[in-house]
């Protein structure tokens, strides 16, 4: 029997598009109340007015380490308390190592890695307190793969998966449920980077997937009974060769 998610309080990293955007419109769906973190404020102050009372608007830039820090106190200052946090903010370095900077390798590690590590830690001792709570990863079937195509991004998604992996044992003896969601290629902003030439191939042939097929797998891992935890759902294009 699963779980109701009506009445629940999440809190989703990158909430503004893609993933985020879509796993707020399942939760809000589901009757819970979603804070929407995200750096674009206008695009969150648009959204929360389409989408209702449910959806509280959180600014934070997770690239700037304050705003980082203080992203779990002003969300409990909103909300009171988290039943579910969703790290799903990051961003994609595709190509040859060559080819990109140190400054965006630093980027991407930051906001792929550290980011979602701080905010891990920073929600934990809440959520140990309440003997309860739900944290969630975005990672990548990169995160499972040596993909040649993509060093940098496929590096940050082996150590969340790592992380992920070592924090669910950490933390589950305190009632706290840790997993991931594995997508393969899914139409969002993050494939901006891709070369026009590559991207194409993919539409053309199925292997892109589009963010609310990943948000209903979210919803399904967020509503299993406590004593069930989804370690990992690896979703992908069933055109996608990998």
């Amino acid at each position: 029997m699963s779980e109701t998610l009506n009445g629940k309080i999440a809190a989703i990293t990158g909430a503004a598009s893609g993933i985020g955007l879509a796993t707020t419109r399942a939760l809000l769906n589901e009757g819970a109340s979603v804070v929407m973190v995200d750096r674009n404020e206008q695009a969150l102050n648009d959204l929360v007015a389409e989408l209702g009372l449910k959806a509280i608007p959180q600014v934070t830039d997770l690239l700037d380490a304050d705003s980082c820090n203080a992203m779990v106190p002003q969300i409990l200052d909103k909300v009171g308390h988290l039943d579910i946090l969703f790290c799903n903010a990051g961003t994609y370095i595709g190509g040859d190592l060559g080819a990109t900077t140190p400054e965006a390798i630093d980027r991407m590690m930051t906001l792929n890695v550290n980011a979602v590590m701080k905010n891990v830690q920073a929600v934990a001792p809440h959520m140990i307190k309440r003997g309860t709570g739900d944290i969630f990863v975005t990672c990548s079937v990169a995160g499972h793969t040596a993909v040649e195509v993509e060093p940098v991004y496929a590096a940050s998604k082996w150590a969340i998966t790592c992380f992920v992996q070592t924090m669910r044992r950490q933390l589950l003896p305190h009632g706290i449920r840790v997993g991931q969601v594995s997508p393969g290629p899914v139409i969002s902003a993050l494939l901006s980077d891709w070369e026009p030439d590559r991207l194409q191939r993919a539409k053309d042939a199925g292997g892109l997937i589009e963010p609310a097929e990943v948000a209903d797998a979210l919803i399904f891992m967020m509503s299993r009974p406590r004593n069930v935890t989804i370690r990992d759902i690896i979703i992908l294009p069933s055109a996608f060769d990998i």
